[in-house]
């Protein structure tokens, strides 16, 4: 199996939707950090809009889903609260698409 690149990861993360928000976890400023050892194990560190998220599971879910397609060995989600996410995380795009712009 080829080692995985953060890009690989990325890009995969960017198909992880908050079913709340309905956007992606990249562009909503969620994933904080990727990192990836030699034999493929993938730990994604990140938050959430709230530490009471209900959809907490099913994005946790979904990622690890989504990493394990990609050729990840293992995933590993740190869930942290600081820094706590706020909007101006967001991409640009995001920031449009929520306001409606």
């Amino acid at each position: 199996m080829a080692k995985l690149s953060k890009k690989d990861v990325i890009d995969a993360l960017y198909n992880v939707i908050d079913p709340e928000i309905g956007m992606d976890i990249i562009s909503l400023g969620f994933v904080y950090a990727v990192d990836i050892d030699d034999d493929n194990r993938v730990k994604v560190v990140m938050t959430l809009t709230t530490p009471g998220c209900p959809l907490n599971v099913p994005i946790q879910e979904d990622i690890t889903q989504r990493l394990e397609e990609i050729g990840a060995s293992d995933v590993i989600i740190d869930i942290v609260w600081d820094p706590p996410w706020n909007p101006n995380m967001m991409s640009e795009d995001s920031k449009k698409r929520l306001m409606g712009e």
